[in-house]
């Protein structure tokens, strides 16, 4: 039989489970690779679901949109954390996680061929769902410390462009971009009549005072300015698939025709369950996120031994810092050995479009302190051991 050609020929396989076969193959491995918290959701969450088996219709699909209480409920959140006003010009549309968001936003502005502007380092989830749909990613590099270039995201801008893509706080480098960057950036999609699509998962997770900014509050951005948010982080919602978008109304029909083919409605029963979490106390993210900000102090003074061999960036966000090792290694050569000979696993820099050196994902969020330092150590020492050999 003649092999048929498929279009996902031409998108990378997901790194992550590349990555969970080396460490089940090194038993014992520690990993700081995959980005999820160690915590699961609050009491609340449960506390809903009887109130859902209850309600005997709840087992046939809902509205694609999400059902009523969950939409006013985030309706708030939106208001009183990110300064967003749901009103004629927008509305929310909840997801299977914000992944989903994401393609319903690439599949409802774009044609096969269109461009969508990428900063590097990119999420690899991101790259993968525009060439999926057919349509190309253009990188643009952020400066020396991972953060926006404007100007140089102006000048990628072409009749085929649809949209530039923001991720803040960042995966992979931890960064958070300035409220300046951020409106710049928003203000040259409104000039040219292209999308903003702002990435926000990690909303909730940033340090040192730094606040978080989402660009679908600026004054007269929500004609164009897509926003995109998830449980699965502050909430430990990951396996719960729940996530939603804030988007232009004039895309809400184009969203819902992508919703309704690839998933009907989002899990009724998650969604009671985010219900419930969006009414956890204050101390549930107030702790937790606590929490992981120790740890990263841990990890942040376990790398700093790594000076000589690696830059660090600072980074103020999300649970990720991005390393550049001085090697001429293969970043993925680097993360076998590294598993194999040291039994700590991190991802490689090559999966979110940086191929122009040797770079490495460490994420800290999944990991109790004393395990987070355990790990990092075996990373400093594996590092120390593979370069200077």
């Amino acid at each position: 039989m003649t092999k048929l050609i498929s279009r996902m020929q031409a998108v990378q396989s997901p790194i992550i489970p590349v990555v969970g076969e080396l460490i089940k193959n090194s038993p014992g491995t520690i990993s700081l690779g995959q980005g999820v918290v160690s915590y699961g959701p609050p009491p609340e969450a449960i506390e809903l679901l009887p109130k859902f088996l209850a309600e005997q219709t709840n087992n046939l699909y809902k509205a694609v949109e999400g059902i009523p209480p969950l939409l006013a409920a985030l309706a708030a959140k939106l208001s009183v954390f990110n300064g967003i006003e749901i009103n004629a010009e927008n509305c929310i549309v909840v997801t299977a996680g914000s992944n989903m968001g994401f393609m319903n936003a690439i599949l409802a502005i774009t044609s096969p061929g269109d461009e969508i502007i990428l900063n590097t380092p990119y999420y690899f989830n991101h790259e993968m769902a525009i060439a999926m749909a057919g349509c190309h990613a253009v990188l643009v590099e952020t400066d020396e410390n991972y953060q926006l270039r404007p100007e140089a995201i102006a000048q990628a801008i072409t009749p085929k462009t649809r949209a530039v893509v923001t991720i803040s706080p960042n995966n992979p480098t931890g960064v958070v971009y300035s409220q300046a960057a951020l409106h710049q950036v928003n203000q040259i999609c409104g000039d040219r009549g292209i999308y903003h699509i702002s990435d926000e998962a990690y909303e909730y997770f940033t340090y040192n005072g730094i606040k978080h900014v989402s660009p679908g509050a600026f004054a007269g951005s929500s004609e164009y300015t897509i926003s995109l948010y998830s449980l699965s982080k502050a909430y430990g919602f990951a396996s719960w698939r729940i996530g939603y978008m804030v988007i232009p109304q004039h895309l809400l029909v184009a969203v819902k025709k992508v919703q309704d083919t690839i998933l009907i409605c989002p899990p009724v029963v998650s969604q009671y369950a985010a219900l419930g979490a969006l009414q956890a106390k204050d101390d549930y993210l107030r702790e937790n996120i606590g929490a992981i900000a120790q740890v990263r102090q841990v990890v942040l003074k376990s790398l700093n031994c790594l000076q000589s061999l690696c830059s660090i960036t600072p980074a103020n966000g999300a649970f990720y810092f991005f390393l550049k090792v001085h090697t001429q290694m293969d970043a993925f050569q680097l993360v076998a050995k590294l598993i194999q000979e040291h039994k700590v696993a991190v991802i490689p820099g090559t999966t979110f479009g940086m191929n122009n050196g040797c770079y490495l994902r460490v994420a800290y969020g999944a990991l109790q302190k004393d395990t987070a330092k355990e790990g990092i150590e075996r990373l400093v020492q594996g590092l120390q051991t593979i370069i200077r050999s």
